[in-house]
């Protein structure tokens, strides 16, 4: 393959089989991948090759970071290289602390950094009740952030999002939020056009109603130095792809008395001599882990196990 022939692009957009890639020069053209599984996901550089009005990717280049879930049946890339995983969440409807765990596992795993933002702080009550919950997460060192998602969101509410912009600046940041956490909202908050460009990408991919169920790269500033990725709501957060031994690792607040264990190998549920067991019995929920932190990790390991004996 002669590589002069080849041209760079950013894969912006993806729906089944094809890709919308941008080139340097902000063109945007429809390109298929060579050969029969497609592995190309958004955020990916990638080197493609002309064919009549549409490409060929010929070659992904290596990536920083990919940032996936993984469950029994399938694995669901989200996206590539990136700097940052923003998790929205919100004080109404309630959290499920299970699924914000596994989003940061999988991140901790990729060596990217999240960011929590607790959505709806004009809900005075719910909102304090929900920060206290997330108490934890900011002793073991996550950035969290209060947002106010309202359609014309003034005075300190309009700080947060300028705060939020502010962590955004010059990286590539994806969304992640489940239904009801005000995610929608957000893109259109960052991005007033945002609609505009579903519309485009949607015409473009030919996928109609189902763009949604695509994800989709935005340039926030007109020097294209600041790229959020827009991915679909996620309910379910399979980690099949983490070695229960790794995971306490992946877990701050865990990993921080594993040191202390008596073996090299010990699972944290059931060995003599465990720092996370002796922690949790001297001083339940003092040093940093929680009864709930401690049942969703053992839970997650139980489950990691059997996907894998």
């Amino acid at each position: 393959m002669n590589q002069h022939l080849l041209e760079p692009g950013l894969v912006v957009a993806g729906h089944g089989r094809h890709v919308w890639v941008e080139t340097p020069d902000g063109r945007r053209l429809i390109c298929h991948p060579r050969g029969k599984k497609s592995v190309t996901v958004v955020g990916d550089q990638v080197l493609w090759k002309a064919t009549q009005d549409e490409g060929t990717i010929e070659k992904v280049l290596p990536r920083r970071n990919l940032f996936y879930r993984q469950d029994e049946i399938r694995t669901k890339s989200f996206a590539a290289n990136l700097d940052q995983v923003l998790i929205l969440i919100a004080a109404e409807p309630e959290f499920s602390e299970s699924q914000l765990s596994r989003a940061l596992i999988a991140a901790e795993a990729e060596r990217i950094r999240p960011i929590i933002a607790l959505n709806k702080s004009d809900l005075a009550e719910p909102f304090g009740r929900a920060w206290d919950r997330l108490g934890i997460y900011r002793d073991m060192g996550y950035t969290l952030l209060p947002l106010a998602l309202k359609p014309k969101a003034e005075g300190a509410l309009a700080t947060e999002l300028a705060l939020l912009l502010e962590l955004m600046q010059g990286k590539t940041t994806l969304v992640l939020g489940p239904s009801g956490s005000g995610k929608s909202t957000l893109i259109n908050r960052l991005l007033p056009h945002a609609d505009v460009l579903t519309n485009e990408i949607s015409t473009a991919l030919n996928s109609g109603k189902h763009t949604t169920t695509s994800t989709s790269l935005y340039w926030v500033d007109e020097a294209k130095t600041t790229a959020v990725i827009d991915s679909p709501g996620f309910q379910e957060f399979g980690l099949n792809h983490i070695d229960p031994m790794h995971l306490a690792g992946l877990m701050p607040d865990i990993k921080a008395h594993a040191g202390d264990c008596k073996f090299y190998n010990c699972s944290h549920l059931h060995e003599p001599g465990c720092g996370v067991l002796n922690q949790m019995k001297e001083a339940p929920g003092a040093g940093g882990i929680s009864a709930n932190r401690y049942k969703i990790y053992s839970d997650l390991f139980a489950e990691l196990s059997q996907t894998r004996y």
